[in-house]
């Protein structure tokens, strides 16, 4: 069963993020995921570079990853 913090691993290793937390049971992941990367795309678009990152371990590894992905930008106006 994979863990948390190696779908955190996984993500960090295949995208370049400025904040990243991922909780989970080993089944159902919650990942809040900042990257500049996400500047100007869709939520479509950012959710599809995270699913890069992760590979083909979304399909034999993970059953459900939900996604919170912000810009710097966005990340930096919800803080404050």
């Amino acid at each position: 069963m994979v863990t948390a913090e190696q779908v955190q691993q996984y993500i960090a290793a295949g995208l370049a993020c400025d904040y990243l937390t991922v909780a989970g049971d080993g089944q159902h992941f919650e990942a809040v995921i900042v990257a500049a990367a996400f500047s100007g795309k869709n939520r479509v678009e950012r959710h599809r570079l995270v699913y890069q990152a992760l590979g083909d371990r979304m399909r034999a590894e993970i059953h459900a990853l939900s996604m919170k992905t912000l810009s710097p930008e966005e990340w930096a106006q919800q803080q404050g």
